[in-house]
């Protein structure tokens, strides 16, 4: 994955990682490979339990589903399987267009503390993909609003080509007009191929950086 994030003040970060996930097991390990500053930095999740890895001091933090990936507008949960169905209940749903697609708009309710965000809505298309979801505070504040224009297929699968976060909060006013911060994510070489078991380890993020 690329993750291109944009700051009005900051100006723009680029990073490049790999991803491997086994959702059955709720196991993800997220590889940084760009910047060479961060070089070998490395997230890893086996059920719910978050470690963030840094080479340099050789020590693996306590993290959390809730917190921001690397400054960008991304949360960890967004790398994770969905378990929408299983977090939310639905409140109401209607018939609507975004852009070229029929979609079900569904507003949703959290049903635990353990989600990101207690309330949400969701777009779907006719094809049963999700196009677009806006993120809510428990006040129903927006917060965060996401874009997925395009998907690719894998196998039966079917993955986001790019994800557009926007951050309905945090940005800049340049001249006069505020502009928020966003955050571009793009998927390349997808795979459904079997990972190996030691992927999955502390052991693993330690050995790709001797």
């Amino acid at each position: 994955m690329t993750i291109v994030s944009d700051d009005p003040e900051d100006g723009r970060k680029v990073m490049k990682v790999n991803q491997f996930r086994r959702d059955k097991d709720d196991k993800f390990l997220i590889l940084i490979l760009e910047p060479t500053t961060q070089k070998g930095q490395g997230y890893l999740q086996v059920e719910e339990n978050l470690w963030f890895y840094d080479p340099e001091s050789r020590r693996f933090n306590s993290s959390s589903s809730k917190e921001r990936f690397q400054n960008s507008n991304a949360r960890n949960s967004d790398f994770t399987q969905s378990t929408l169905a299983e977090d939310y209940d639905v409140i109401k749903g209607e018939e609507v267009t975004l852009g070229k697609y029929q979609c079900w708009l569904l507003y949703l309710k959290a049903n635990n503390d353990k989600v990101t965000y207690p309330n949400m809505k969701i777009w779907i298309s006719s094809d049963g993909l999700v196009r677009k979801t806006e993120d809510y505070s428990l006040a129903n504040q927006l917060l965060r609003t996401t874009a997925i224009p395009d998907y690719q297929k894998v196998g039966k699968k079917y993955v986001p080509s790019k994800i557009l976060l926007v951050d309905a909060l945090k940005g800049a006013k340049i001249k006069g007009k505020f502009y928020h911060e966003k955050t571009q994510i793009t998927i390349t070489k997808p795979s459904v191929k079997d990972i190996p078991d030691y992927v999955f380890s502390k052991t693993f993020l330690e050995s790709v950086n001797k």
